[in-house]
């Protein structure tokens, strides 16, 4: 499975319709540089979102249970999107990973793609002495027995011309209150959880990134260049054509970037 190569960009926190437009100009990059001789790295933006509700192309509206005022007195946002899957909350203390990809230099394979994306997160719950597991005809990672598992990770992805966007929610110190207002991911039947829920602590989410980043590159067997700060912001606007990326980014009143220092 192994590819080339690739960049992984911490973000920090960020905001959402901003950084969807990101994603669609590194797709539109990736796809151009299939004519040269050297193609340009894969890219993997790691970062949390403040709390919106997306829904994808196959989702129901009906599964968010709040109106738009509603959704105002909680702060949250609410957008229909391009990836597959169904509704879902992005929010602080959760781990997003947007993966670009190029499967046209690595595997013409969703199906495969998506469980490539479980593994790394199962061996990351691992490194914390949690068992994550798959649940047949579901996507995603879970936790704890069979019929009365919990969803700690979702995942959803859209493929233009072979190049994937989108990618995994990983809940790790999130507000699993924000889940109280949907039907996460169409599933009335099995809860939702964290990994601080599930250590019965709060869980460093710079590290928890750090071991994603390393998992990343076991999986795909690839060793990924980190990029923290102004370099990621730096190269991203270069390759995207976009122009004070990081105020884009992050407008007054988000947090700065985190960086993924050591290794974890």
């Amino acid at each position: 499975m192994g590819i080339a190569n690739a960049i992984v960009c911490p973000l920090g926190r960020v905001a959402y319709q901003p950084t969807w437009a990101l994603q669609e100009a590194i797709k539109d990059h990736l796809v151009a540089g299939r004519r040269l001789a050297e193609p340009p790295p894969h890219v993997v933006l790691l970062l949390e979102h403040p709390p919106v509700y997306t829904l994808g192309r196959s989702g129901d509206a009906a599964h968010l249970l709040l109106d738009e005022r509603q959704l105002g007195a909680f702060g949250a946002e609410f957008h229909r999107i391009d990836r597959g899957g169904d509704i879902t909350f992005h929010g602080p203390g959760q781990l997003v990973g947007y993966f670009l990809l190029d499967l046209e230099r690595i595997f013409r394979d969703l199906h495969r793609l998506m469980r490539a994306l479980e593994e790394i997160v199962l061996r990351t719950l691992a490194d914390y002495g949690v068992t994550g597991t798959r649940v047949q005809g579901r996507t995603g990672v879970w936790v704890g027995p069979s019929g009365s598992e919990r969803k700690i990770c979702a995942l959803g992805i859209r493929s233009s011309r072979w190049v994937t966007m989108h990618g995994i929610a990983f809940n790790i110190n999130t507000d699993l209150s924000f889940y109280q207002h949907i039907v996460p991911c169409g599933i009335v039947d099995r809860g939702v959880t964290s990994l601080s829920q599930e250590l019965g602590r709060w869980c460093d989410e710079a590290q928890v990134q750090r071991r994603v980043a390393r998992h990343f590159g076991e999986v795909f067997d690839v060793e990924p260049t980190v990029l923290n700060g102004a370099a990621a912001f730096t190269y991203l606007a270069s390759i995207a054509g976009i122009k004070h990326l990081k105020n884009a980014l992050q407008p007054w009143g988000l947090e700065p970037s985190r960086v993924l220092p050591g290794h974890g």
